[in-house]
């Protein structure tokens, strides 16, 4: 006797739907016929048998059993209902329930869940209210632990804060009561399947196609670059696009606390930080990835983003070596961005004096790329800056492109071009030994294959 014979057995052993339930006439209606029929099937399921099946054999299986149960419910549903009632059902029992339509998608960026009955989504920069719902925070809370223990995390009243990430790579952040007062609260991040490539960028009006040759060139000539911005401003796209750049022949070794880069590259390491476990133990830092990675052989090293005392070593790694590395940091501006390099250093135990610090970032990093997400909800690159060295007490930068806003218009789109400044960068020189032309670059998707 198959799975399906036997759920079907034990349901109807529960006893017939059929008159059971109240006729179909609103939208609770068909929330309550849906309720009651996941009742009855969870009821009968032998969760042992069916987790031994691949996924796509559990939700054949359960597919025929909800068709099944349906067919024998005399509340009028048509053809288009019973299709709906089914996916939504086989959501439930296998996938993330109300939000599993959401994350297939393609358009979505973000989804952001202010407890059972607010959804919202992010579409093409902007929020998006969505009639999406749960339950009650009981049902939000359970696919909160449905996706955290998939990855081995764990969410309650004595942990009431969790990182984890979906089988796609989608960063996942929960946090639920006491800390969360209305109910839990789950942000979703997603990643497309195939990234974004340097050309779509300049299709999008990212950067220009003079601005994406130049960086295209810093990242062929072994330049250390850093990608500046707020939340959300495109700072891990850009990193992904700019990483296409990166030759075939070198090995990469990437460190992020969440995976989210998608290199294209055949040789890379990807390595990922590591949380406290039950006890309280166990936790592997970003800064304790890069110092191992030294010991790894990397021609470059990219840090997803430094957040804290791993800057220096990172800082350290890129004057002795390792080249052509890459990382992204939260900041307003640039000027924000070396302040707060400056911060995370001094976060960093070592006692080093200001001099220090600054003469370090000056000579470890060459590029600054600053990126914001303007009123319209487009992601654009609003300043691209040459860090010269250290004068009067500070880190020194030259700008060489930049974004300038000329109005909105009445569709609410951001006016502006995006232009070089007329300086010529000092880094040119190194450019050119490196046999680099940044016309050739410019436009295109990425470095050879």
């Amino acid at each position: 006797m198959g799975l399906s014979d036997r759920l079907r057995q034990r349901a109807s052993g529960n006893g017939a739907v059929e008159g059971a339930l109240p006729s179909f006439a609103s939208a609770q209606r068909f929330h309550d016929l849906k309720t009651e029929l996941h009742r009855r099937v969870v009821d009968s399921l032998d969760l042992k048998v069916l987790d031994r099946l691949p996924a796509d054999r559990q939700r054949e299986q359960l597919r025929q059993v909800l068709e099944g149960l349906l067919a024998g419910v005399t509340v009028p549903l048509n053809q288009t209902e019973r299709e709906q009632m089914v996916q939504d059902l086989l959501d439930e029992l296998t996938g993330l329930g109300p939000i599993e339509p959401l994350l297939r998608d393609p358009s979505i960026a973000d989804i952001l869940v202010n407890g059972y009955s607010t959804v919202y989504v992010e579409r093409r920069g902007k929020l998006e209210l969505t009639d999406t719902r749960f339950a009650d925070n009981d049902h939000l809370l359970r696919i909160v632990n449905r996706i955290v223990s998939r990855v081995g995390r764990r969410v309650d009243e004595t942990s009431p804060m969790v990182d984890a990430r979906l089988p796609d790579g989608s960063r996942v952040n929960a946090i639920i009561p006491p800390l969360a007062l209305d109910g839990p609260v789950l942000s979703i991040r997603r990643f497309g399947s195939s990234p974004l490539r340097a050309r779509d960028l300049v299709e999008l009006g990212t950067v220009s196609a003079d601005g994406l040759g130049f960086l295209a060139a810093c990242v062929k000539a072994k330049l250390n670059v850093i990608i500046s911005g707020g939340t959300g401003s495109g700072k891990t796209t850009m990193l992904n696009a700019l990483s296409a750049f990166i030759p075939e022949g070198e090995r990469i070794v990437t460190i992020e606390d969440s995976a989210e880069l998608q290199l294209q590259q055949r040789h890379v390491v990807r390595l990922e930080t590591r949380p406290a476990n039950i006890e309280g133990h166990g936790t592997i830092l970003a800064r304790d990835l890069v110092r191992n990675s030294l010991r790894m052989r990397p021609d470059r090293i990219i840090v997803g983003e430094v957040r804290s005392d791993e800057v220096l070593d990172m800082l350290q790694a890129m004057n002795t070596g390792h080249e052509g590395s890459m990382t992204t940091i939260h900041a307003n501006g640039t000027r924000d961005a070396m302040a707060r390099l400056e911060g995370m250093v001094g976060m960093s135990g070592v006692p080093v004096s200001d001099a220090f610090i600054r003469q370090t970032i000056a000579r470890a990093l060459h590029v600054i790329v600053q990126l914001a997400r303007g009123v319209d909800g487009r992601r654009r690159v609003t300043s691209v800056a040459e860090i010269t060295g250290v004068e009067k007490g500070g880190v020194a930068m030259q700008e060489i492109f930049r974004f300038e806003q000329s109005g909105v218009d009445g569709a609410g789109r951001v006016l502006g071009e995006f232009r070089a400044t007329g300086i010529r960068p000092a880094v040119m020189e190194r450019i050119e030994r490196a046999g680099v032309d940044p016309g050739k670059l410019a436009g295109s998707q990425g470095g050879e294959r």
